[in-house]
This record gives C-alpha cells, structure tokens and sequence, in this order.
C-alpha cells in the first residue's frame, strides 16, 4: 500500500470530498514546476489525426474550467480533457454534492456541471495558448436551464460553446450522458443525438482552420440495443470518436451499507463498481465499429490489469478520474509504466 494510499484511508477520507478536491488540485498547480521537471518514459499513440504522449488521459469533470492543464498533464497524463463546460455559466446543484463510498473505490457525485460558462474558459485558453506535448479535450454540455425538448435551443446552446471552444481544443467531445442535468440523457436517442452532433460539427468547421475530432461520450446505463445505436451513427455521420462511458445511475451489487448509499443520494457513481458494464459497452461498441473509429475506455480503470483488459477489448485510449483520487498523484505515471508499451494497440 502506497503512502498516499494510508493518508487517504485514514485522514483524506474525514474530510469534505468537495473542499478535498480544490485543496488537492492548488497542490497540483503549486507543484507544477518541480512535476514538469520529471522524466517520464512513455510511447506516443496515434489517433484520430493526433499524437497522444501515452495512453492515459485524464476524464473531464476534474479540470472543469481549464485552470490546471498543465500541472496536470505533468504528472503523466497523455491527454486532459477540461469541463464538463456549458453554454452559460452556472453553479452547479446545491451542496454537498460529492460523496465518497471507500469499501467501494467509488464517487457519488451531483455537481451538475458547475463552471464558469464557454466565454470564461474559452479567454482562459486564450490567455495560455497552444502547448506542445499536452493534447487537450474539451467537453461540453447543456446548460440546466434549456429545455431537452427543444431541439433548437439545445443545438444553439452546444453551438455557443463549440463556437467559443473549438479553436482552443485539439479534440471536442459532446455529453449527452451525465445523470445530474435534468433530461440530459434524453439527447442521446438517435433522433435527437443525430442532429445535435451534426450542429456542433458544422459550428466547429466554421471556426477551425482544420477539422478538428468530434467525439460523444456514452452512459452505461444504456441497453445494449441503444449502444449499438449509437455505434451506427458514429459510422453513419462520420464520428471520429466514442468515449465509453460516463457514470451509472446504478446502485447494484455495492459493499458500501445500504444506509451509507441512500444517504448520498442521487448522482452519477464512479470507481470500480463501473469496471465490468463500461468493458462490457466497450466491447459492444468495438464489435460494431470495426477498427477505424476511436474508442476511448473509462470507467472503473483503476490497475494496471484493467488498463490492459480496456486496451485488449478494442479501446485506442484510455481515461481515468476516480482511481486517480483513491491512489493518488503518482497513479498516472504507475499505470503507464505498468503497461509497458502504452503505444501498442490490441491484438490482431
């Protein structure tokens, strides 16, 4: 057990998750140029048009508002995928929002995308510039306040951050998948998804000199029939990518007690109870698919054993959030250098 393994057990876990988190990530940036200083053994991947430094990234919802990309990306992560940033700013759902269940190497968490909105954080990425060696994603999602039923105000307001982001960002991604924006899961039926991510793709050609990826990122709490939708789709409009998958609405087969669970209450559950169902869809999606489109695997990745499992059934990339939290700052750069070759794609 590691160092930071016995603080969290034992001191971390005492502690507001929330305030945590923001304590935790000052310390990342502070440290910033003692981490870049670092040397890090890695092979690149390729894909989708884009040279990765490893295999690893970081989900989004930890960098919400693009204030530590650097930092870090310093501590191993081939790619940072910023957000989940909306259209308009707003502050998320009412606190406490973020809860531990420790027996379980999981999150609950309804933040309900708290950030600064698509005109703050696209000036934040101005202000820093592109930067050789990190590759950045960008998430984007529907503000709470635009109806799900209203088609053209959800393409306007995707529109406004894919407008206000893409020049910034090396690849988008669109979520349609969080539990905590009421009706958000709504947009990922075909008849609505379809038209949405073509919007986003034609308002992000209009402001990039090159066509930049465009990916969706997947709840695993769809049916397997819906996935295979969703694969079709990606193919049928030219999707670069799938990110599988978000967090589950689930709360099946946990060891935390019964009484602990319900006192988190709603939200998305993150960590290890998500391993088998998000390799599950992965391997859904890689079956349908076929090699050419990108697959990225997350959820419930938390050893170097998961990472290959990912890999192995047809993942291109891999991303991590809540492990990172249960093991700690070095857990990026252990994971990379237990795969060994992070640049190898599955087997033939």
């Amino acid at each position: 057990m590691t160092p930071y393994r016995l603080l969290f057990d034992h001191v971390l876990t005492r502690s507001d998750p929330e305030q945590a988190h923001h304590l935790g990530f000052a310390g990342i940036r502070a440290a910033a140029p003692v981490l870049g200083r670092l040397p890090r053994r890695s092979r690149p991947v390729e894909a989708m048009g884009l040279t990765f430094p490893n295999v690893l990234g970081l989900a989004a919802g930890f960098d919400k508002n693009a204030v530590g990309i650097d930092a870090l990306a310093a501590l191993g992560f081939g790619h940072v995928e910023i957000g989940t940033v909306t259209g308009e700013a707003q502050p998320g759902n009412p606190k406490p929002r973020l809860f531990r269940l420790p027996a379980d190497r999981a999150v609950v968490n309804r933040m309900g995308f708290n950030n600064d909105g698509s005109e703050v954080v696209a000036a934040r990425l101005a202000a820093r510039g592109r930067r050789p060696g990190v590759v950045l994603g960008v998430n984007i999602g529907k503000t709470k306040l635009v109806p799900d039923d209203d088609q053209a105000a959800v393409e306007a307001d995707y529109a406004k951050s894919a407008r206000l982001l893409a020049p910034y960002a090396d690849y988008l991604v669109v979520n349609v998948s969080s539990p905590n924006t009421p009706g958000l899961r709504n947009l990922q039926a075909v008849e609505k998804l379809q038209p949405l991510l073509e919007h986003v793709r034609r308002t992000a050609d209009a402001v990039t000199a090159s066509r930049i990826p465009l990916l969706v990122k997947i709840a695993p709490d769809l049916d397997d029939d819906d996935v295979l939708a969703v694969a079709d789709l990606a193919g049928a409009i030219g999707l670069d990518g799938v990110i599988a998958t978000n967090t589950t609405i689930s709360r099946a087969d946990l060891h935390t007690p019964d009484s602990v669970v319900e006192a988190a209450g709603a939200g998305g559950l993150s960590g290890q109870p998500l391993t088998e169902r998000s390799l599950d869809v992965l391997r859904l999606l890689r079956g349908r698919v076929g090699p050419e489109l990108t697959l990225v695997g997350v959820g419930g990745i938390t050893s170097v054993a998961d990472a290959r499992a990912r890999l192995d059934a047809g993942a291109d990339l891999l991303q991590g959030y809540t492990a990172f939290i249960y093991e700690g700052p070095t857990w990026p750069a252990r994971i990379v250098r237990g795969l060994g070759d992070p640049g190898a794609r599955k087997p033939a």
